[in-house]
């Protein structure tokens, strides 16, 4: 039976349950952060030197992008369970929205002198959370998963700041790669804590309406970033014909991006989610989507960024890798997208992704804007694909098959 605190905190009966102003306060605070780690990328990719250096910057960005989606996914989840209007969820969501702005902040010398800060906040985040529901859900069966999270996210939180206090290098990175692998495999398996069990997601209540509303907004942070990323780079540049050109494939290539997610699975997630029979499970699994279509996306953005300021000369093939494997990795994530909502695949996903990988090695003989104009071309081509196939037809209604 449901305790008080419980009932105060679930969504009342009857009202709609959208994203709040602060959520959105909260998204912006985001798009800052992401900025600071699509730059600090750009920063490292400027200067590509040797294999081993470029790996050690990609997995770098790769953990700053996954701390800074961990912050946004779980407090996603929470006002989707909840009421974001309660004073204690507001709480828990202006917490995560400080630390984000102070991550942001210390992104630039996150594997450096501003490693701490960078992870005192993350953990501040994560460990505050659990520990407010916590207090207001005792009594309540719901409090048990919060303890576990909370164990959890305290054990993952040693790893971070031992991680900090270490000498900057490998070792810093290793800890917070294994800080990361501890809280995602343990959502992924129900918070499991010796003793206290777990909680499946799919047994979860939670709106999923609302979640999915969510995740529409989270795409368009990844593509403000985008957009914001790409214009500081051209304003900055002197204009000149190949900057210009490079500028304008840039946003071609956001744009298409854009209608490539929300034609026609992005748009109806709402549906789906209504439709679907586990609807904690289906937004579990479209947030793995979600997460692979943002790597992309910020992949995207550093290669348009790197074109932007040098669009002539050779083509450094880390360069040409992110012109390229960015939109292939967002077309992975928006295959799996669709088969989730529609349980099919369209062909044109299958035929972007074989072009993207054949351009590759002629690309490779030409120059970065060369490659910035391709990618454009084939993201055209499967628009205008899925514009063919839908004209003159009913729109499609989502099938999600969990």
């Amino acid at each position: 039976m449901a305790t008080r605190e419980l009932q105060d905190l679930l969504p009342k009966g009857g009202e709609a349950h959208r994203a709040t102003f602060l959520e959105l306060f909260f998204d912006l605070v985001l798009v800052f952060a992401l900025n600071r780690a699509t730059s600090q990328a750009v920063g490292d990719f400027t200067d590509p030197g040797r294999l081993g250096v470029i790996l050690s910057d990609a997995g770098k960005t790769l953990i700053l992008l996954l701390a800074l989606w961990a912050i946004w996914h779980v407090t996603a989840w929470t006002t989707s369970r909840y009421d974001p209007r309660h004073e204690a969820i507001q709480l828990v969501v202006i917490m995560r929205l400080l630390a984000t702005m102070v991550m942001g902040a210390a992104i630039p010398g996150a594997f450096s002198d501003r490693g701490l800060t960078f992870a005192a906040a993350y953990v501040i985040a994560q460990v505050s959370h659990p520990l407010i529901l916590a207090i207001m859900l005792r009594g309540s069966e719901r409090q048990g998963l919060k303890l576990r999270m909370l164990i959890t996210f305290s054990v993952a939180g040693i790893f971070w700041i031992v991680g900090a206090l270490l000498p900057a290098g490998w070792d810093r990175g290793v800890l917070w790669a294994l800080a990361l692998a501890i809280e995602f495999g343990a959502a992924r398996y129900g918070w499991p804590v010796p003793g206290l069990g777990r909680s499946p997601t799919w047994k979860w209540d939670l709106s999923g309406e609302h979640l999915a509303d969510r995740y529409q907004s989270f795409f368009l942070i990844a593509l403000g970033e985008s957009v914001l990323s790409t214009g500081i780079a051209y304003s900055d540049s002197s204009h000149s014909a190949g900057h210009t050109t490079a500028f304008a494939a840039a946003l071609a290539t956001t744009v298409l991006i854009w209608r490539i997610y929300f034609y026609r699975a992005g748009q109806i997630l709402p549906e789906a989610v209504r439709k679907s029979k586990q609807p904690a499970r289906f937004g579990r699994s479209t947030a793995d989507s979600h997460m692979i279509m943002l790597a992309g996306i910020v992949a995207t953005s550093i290669g348009c960024e790197l074109t932007i300021d040098h669009p002539y000369g050779e083509v450094p093939p880390p360069w040409l890798a992110l012109v390229l494997g960015g939109p292939a990795l967002f077309m992975v994530g928006r295959s799996r997208l669709e088969y989730e909502v529609f349980c099919r695949v369209s062909p044109s996903r299958i035929a972007v992704l074989v072009a993207l990988v054949a351009l590759f090695p002629p690309l490779m003989l030409t120059r970065p804007l060369t490659g910035l104009v391709a990618t454009a071309l084939v993201l055209a081509a499967a628009a205008i694909a899925d514009w063919r196939r839908a004209r003159g037809a009913p729109p499609e209604p989502a099938k999600p098959g969990r």
